[in-house]
């Protein structure tokens, strides 16, 4: 049983959430003891009216500021290192990361770089980095990644065009400001992706053969939320009810997977995005249903927990598992998450992208031990629909 099982959790960050909670920056900032923090986000928060939102509740509070938006969709080491240069020529003693998962997860390699300086794969692994870094703010305008509670960050190696991972708490966020009203301009094709993406952490969270009994249970409430609320986030995005359900859906699904792990669905998916630099939140979304279905026999019952949390009725775990998996789908299928084929990624590459999903470390996590095979299997059979 899961309670037998050894087990260590942290959640080094602090939450505030709620409508309004954004209000709460400068003196999170002043409680840092920073007097010039950097923003760390990328072009699209840039030219939104978020960011003057908070430029607007900083030069209130008299508090300086600088601004780095140079940061990819799937976050480079070359955006880390001209960040944490930024960082340091500007005296920044504290990083404020606003968006999604690629400014907050490029503002933790800027973090340890600007700190400790040298090149970011030098610190890649578990809990490889030397001492304190810069403290960082996190402010996520987004309802998918979850990067604002996680201690992890992924990278792109632009030379290997391969992802790699950092993980230690002392890139974890010193607090996360979590106020759904940021999210209320997501658009809807971005509303679906990020929410599938919360789906997949969670669903991954929660099956992953590492998993532990707190990473189960948040990621079971964050199933029930994901299936309560995404599809009105996606069709009325005003709905503040809704944004607010999948935020915090994001939030507990990433609360999940960080204290237990993912698994083939981000082996593909991190696959795709090194190669091909495809959105991470898509290709999550569009693989989720195929891998659990490949998977399905190898994780009954929990995957009929799963079912449960959907708010599905049947008579026994088979039955809830083939449930789990048709209604994943049809979530896909309702708001729009586009076809595998829509990639453009040829066959000829689904080899090396097989290879690289199965050298992918959370591959171990699966609960179905894949092959290349087997991963050549499931990119044939997304081809194909």
């Amino acid at each position: 049983m899961d309670v037998l099982k050894r087990f260590s959790f942290a959640l080094p960050t602090r939450i505030e959430f709620g409508p309004g909670a954004i209000e709460c920056l400068p003196e999170e900032i002043k409680a840092l003891g920073a007097k010039k923090p950097l923003i760390i986000t990328d072009k699209g928060v840039a030219t939104s009216g978020i960011l003057k939102k908070i430029s607007d509740l900083l030069d209130k509070a008299g508090i300086k500021y600088d601004v780095f938006d140079d940061v990819a969709p799937n976050p480079r080491d070359e955006n880390v290192h001209k960040g944490a240069e930024f960082a340091r020529a500007s005296n920044s003693d504290c990083l404020i990361a606003v968006g999604g998962g690629s400014p907050i997860d490029c503002a933790k390699g800027i973090c340890v770089v600007a700190t400790h300086g040298g090149e970011i794969q030098s610190y890649r692994g578990v809990e490889n980095i030397p001492g304190d870094t810069l403290p960082i703010i996190a402010i996520p305008t987004t309802a998918g990644s979850g990067s604002e509670i996680t201690f992890s960050s992924v990278l792109t190696d632009l030379k290997t065009k391969t992802k790699f991972t950092l993980r230690s708490v002392k890139i974890a966020a010193r607090v996360a400001i979590c106020d759904p009203e940021l999210t209320v301009s997501m658009p809807k094709a971005l509303t679906a992706a990020t929410g599938m993406d919360a789906l997949t952490h969670a669903i991954e969270g929660y099956t992953a053969t590492c998993a532990e009994p707190i990473a189960n249970a948040v990621a079971l409430y964050s199933i029930t939320l994901v299936s309560k609320h995404l599809r009105t986030a996606v069709s009325n995005g005003a709905d503040v009810e809704a944004r607010a359900g999948m935020l915090m859906a994001s939030l507990l699904g990433a609360m999940s997977f960080s204290h237990s792990d993912v698994a083939s669905v981000h082996c593909i998916a991190e696959a795709l995005g090194g190669v091909y630099d495809k959105p991470h939140g898509v290709c999550n979304s569009i693989c989720l249903p195929e891998v659990m279905d490949y998977s399905k026999d190898f994780c009954i019952e929990k995957y009929s927990n799963v079912a449960k949390a959907m708010g599905l009725a049947f008579s026994s775990h088979e039955e809830g598992t083939a449930a789990a998996v048709k209604e994943v789908r049809m979530l896909s299928e309702d708001v729009g998450i586009p076809a595998f084929k829509t990639l453009g990624i040829p066959e000829s590459d689904f080899v090396d992208i097989a290879r690289k999903s199965f050298e992918n470390l959370s591959n171990l996590s699966n609960p179905r031990k894949l092959s290349i095979e087997d991963y050549m299997e499931i990119l044939k059979r997304l081809n194909s629909r």
